[in-house]
C-alpha cells in the first residue's frame, strides 16, 4: 500500500457547493475509485485549501489512474468539480492536486 497526499485550491464562493456534491458522490464515481485500488480516501478542508489522503492498495498506480482518467463518468464529474478547483502554481508539470512528500507517518 502506498499513501498520497494531495493538495489543490477550492474558489470560496463554490465552496459549499463543492462540499455538498462530495456529501452525494455519484455511486459510479465511488465504484470507479474502489475498481482502481482506492482505499481510506478523505479530502479536508483549511483556508480556502483542499488536502487529499488516499491509499493506493494495487500493483500499477499509472495503469489504474488511466482506467479512470478514460471513464466517462469520472470525466463528467471531473467537469464538474474542477471549475470549483484552484490548482497550485507551484504544482509539477501535468498534475492538477499537486503531490506533497509524506514526512512522517506512525500505524
Amino acid at each position: 500500500m502506498k499513501r498520497f497526499g494531495q493538495i489543490i485550491g477550492v474558489d470560496p464562493e463554490q465552496f459549499e457547493k463543492y462540499k455538498a456534491c462530495h456529501a452525494a458522490v455519484w455511486p459510479e464515481i465511488l465504484k470507479m475509485i474502489t475498481t482502481c485500488n482506492i482505499r481510506n480516501y478523505s479530502i479536508f478542508h483549511k483556508d480556502g485549501l483542499l488536502f487529499a489522503y488516499i491509499e493506493y492498495w494495487g500493483e500499477d498506480f499509472e495503469s489504474d489512474m488511466a482506467k479512470m482518467a478514460a471513464d466517462p463518468k469520472t470525466q463528467e464529474w471531473w467537469s464538474v468539480m474542477m471549475p470549483m478547483q484552484k490548482p497550485l502554481s507551484s504544482r509539477a508539470t501535468g498534475e492538477w492536486w499537486a503531490d506533497m512528500e509524506e514526512v512522517f507517518h506512525l500505524d
